[in-house]
């Protein structure tokens, strides 16, 4: 076991040390704007501000262009790069402790690093609308998921409770003249929920908590092998995955592909101005055929006995509302600005273990501080009522809720420093309402 956790770090430490040659080589990128230097300027209507600092606009690479949760995405291949390897190292530090509540008092130290590279066609033999991506992540420490709340409190330290501390996900995209791009391979969920407008978290940056960063529907894991294409067009964006349902965390996704069914997203997101204020609205419609309990986003605990009943309905579905629109953007710090952001979520139930949730909240830079961040929401989740009375004698569930608060203050351009505050009541009636404060250092370069 030892020689496996070197190998995993001699590998990460290969990422890290490609990131810091392409660095070196690369054309120098600005900080602080809202996409990076080697990103094309995107057509009207304009995209989202970006709300964070540390680095480019989350996957922006030198060859690949944003995708967010607009109808921007309306960009042209690039033609091919003077450096066709692009590369960027994300780490974050945490520590964090719960003062109120059942939990032990105990303050923990944890870590997350995370390499992106994509390598343009150009490099291996085809054009530049081509882009190889690897996605190394590693992490260490101990974490406090689990100890007041089911979702996560820490979104870049979720894993399985028998997972690891190291994975990579490789995948491979075309974009064509039109600004339609396919990814096949495998892809870090969590990478795209850090481009969404005002709420943008991706664990090293806005919310912590999983209920807001990535929030969970029981359908989609947060690490998938299958299609991803997304098509814009002048008054939207499109959407359409095609996925093997099961987390493909620590997996190739050939081991045992689609064994548990086929797993599908589509989704329409509207750009809509209001006082001439951009925002976003979306319509995100997902299922898969697969007909039992997704058990490796649960803990031990709460995966029902066979025997139960619960999990053995084929086919799941679920309906997502979400809004995300800025109150007010800063023509003097040209990406940046605040506003609201909004979801509402109900699924089928059984085999979802999910049946609905919601939340609400604000996020935004501060108009004096624009290198700063700020962010304060609202969730509910509710465990579908047959899992709740699968369990009833085991011990007893209700909706989970809770308020995170957090500012960042930026340091410097490659610099943020991050304070966090959870309250949750927790979906175990036993425990009392926990509080959890903590701090983030995040360093891009």
């Amino acid at each position: 076991m030892v020689a496996i956790s070197h190998f995993r770090q001699a590998l990460f430490l290969l990422a890290v040390n490609i990131a810091a040659v392409s660095l070196a080589t690369a054309p120098p990128v600005l900080a602080n704007t809202s996409a990076g230097a080697n990103d094309p300027a995107p057509e009207t209507p304009e995209p989202a501000p970006v709300t964070h600092a540390v680095t480019p606009q989350d996957g922006g690479g030198a060859q690949v262009s944003v995708e967010t949760e607009t109808a921007s995405d309306h960009t042209e291949p690039k033609a091919a790069a003077a450096n066709p390897l692009s590369a960027r190292v994300v780490m974050s530090q945490f520590v964090d402790m719960p003062v109120v509540g059942d939990a032990d008092s105990t303050l923990r130290y944890a870590g997350r690093a995370d390499a992106y590279i994509d390598i343009a066609g150009s490099a291996w033999g085809l054009d530049d609308s081509f882009t190889l991506t690897v996605r190394p992540e590693y992490t260490w420490g101990k974490d406090s998921n689990g100890t007041i709340g089911l979702i996560p409190n820490n979104t870049a330290l979720f894993r399985g409770e028998t997972a690891g501390d190291f994975d990579v996900s490789v995948s491979v995209s075309k974009q064509w003249q039109s600004g339609a791009k396919l990814t096949v391979g495998k892809v870090n969920v969590l990478d795209l929920g850090g481009q969404l407008p005002v709420v943008g978290s991706d664990g090293h940056h806005g919310f912590q908590n999983l209920g807001f960063a990535l929030p969970p529907s029981a359908i989609i894991p947060n690490t998938i092998t299958g299609a991803l294409l997304s098509v814009p067009t002048e008054d939207a964006l499109f959407r359409l995955w095609v996925f093997d349902p099961d987390s493909q965390y620590e997996r190739t996704g050939f081991e045992t592909g689609f064994e548990s069914g086929v797993g599908f997203l589509s989704s329409v997101t509207v750009p809509v101005k209001i006082g001439g204020k951009p925002g976003y609205y979306a319509l995100k419609l997902s299922g898969s055929t697969r007909d039992d309990i997704s058990s490796s986003n649960l803990p031990a605990a709460l995966i029902p006995p066979a025997a139960s009943g619960f999990g053995n309905t084929k086919g799941e579905f679920a309906a997502v509302l979400a809004a995300y629109q800025f109150l007010d953007v800063y023509p003097e710090a040209p990406g940046k600005g605040w506003g609201f952001f909004a979801q509402a979520y109900a699924s089928l139930g059984d085999p979802t273990f999910l049946d609905k949730s919601g939340f609400v909240g604000i996020s935004g830079n501060p108009r004096r501080r624009t290198q700063d961040r700020f962010g304060a929401g609202y969730f509910r989740y509710s465990l579908t009522d047959g899992l709740v009375d699968a369990l009833n004698t085991r011990l007893g569930l209700e909706d989970e809720e809770g308020v995170e608060l957090f500012y960042t203050l930026g340091i410097a351009d490659r610099y943020e420093l991050t304070a966090n505050v959870q309250i949750i009541d927790s979906v175990v009636t036993a425990r009392d309402t926990g509080v959890l404060v903590g701090l983030r250092l995040t360093t891009g370069f």
